[in-house]
C-alpha cells in the first residue's frame, strides 16, 4: 500500500483538509470540514504569491482544529493551528508564507509577523540534515 504521493518541492503551505471546523464542531451544518474551508479561502488569494498550497488528510494534529504545515526545501518546517477556517486566517497564514519563503532558512523576524499567525504556532521542524543552532 502507498501512503505518499507526488507533490511540488517548492515553498507549500499544506492544509489538513480534513481538520474540525472548530475545537467544538467537527463541521459546519452543511457537512464541510473547517480544513476544507482553509484550503479553499487559501487558494483564493494564494495565485503570483509564489506560495503553494496544498492539501492532504490529517496531519495528526487533531486536537488543534484547522492545522497547516508551512515547508520549503532546506528550510525549518512549521506547523501552525487553531485557525478559524475564514478569509482573514488565510490572509495571515500566506502573508506569513510569503515571508517565509523569502527567508533564508525558515526564520521570520517576529516583528514581521502578521497578528493573525501570533500563538498559532505548535511545532518547528528542522529540514532533514540540519538542526537548528543555539
Amino acid at each position: 500500500m502507498t501512503v505518499l504521493r507526488e507533490a511540488d518541492d517548492a515553498a507549500a503551505v499544506v492544509v489538513c483538509n480534513t481538520c474540525r471546523f472548530s475545537a467544538e464542531e467537527r463541521e459546519t451544518p452543511d457537512g464541510v470540514r473547517g480544513g476544507s474551508l482553509l484550503a479553499a479561502a487559501l487558494r483564493e488569494i494564494a495565485p503570483g504569491t509564489g506560495v503553494a498550497i496544498q492539501e492532504m488528510p490529517c496531519l495528526f494534529n487533531c486536537t488543534q482544529h484547522c492545522s497547516i504545515h508551512l515547508r520549503a526545501p532546506g528550510k525549518i518546517g512549521y506547523v501552525l493551528g487553531r485557525f478559524e477556517p475564514t478569509p482573514e486566517a488565510a490572509r495571515a497564514i500566506l502573508d506569513y508564507a510569503v515571508a517565509y519563503a523569502a527567508s533564508a532558512e525558515g526564520v521570520v523576524p517576529y516583528r514581521q509577523w502578521p497578528e493573525g499567525v501570533k500563538g498559532h504556532f505548535i511545532v518547528r521542524v528542522p529540514p532533514a540534515g540540519k538542526l537548528v543552532a543555539d
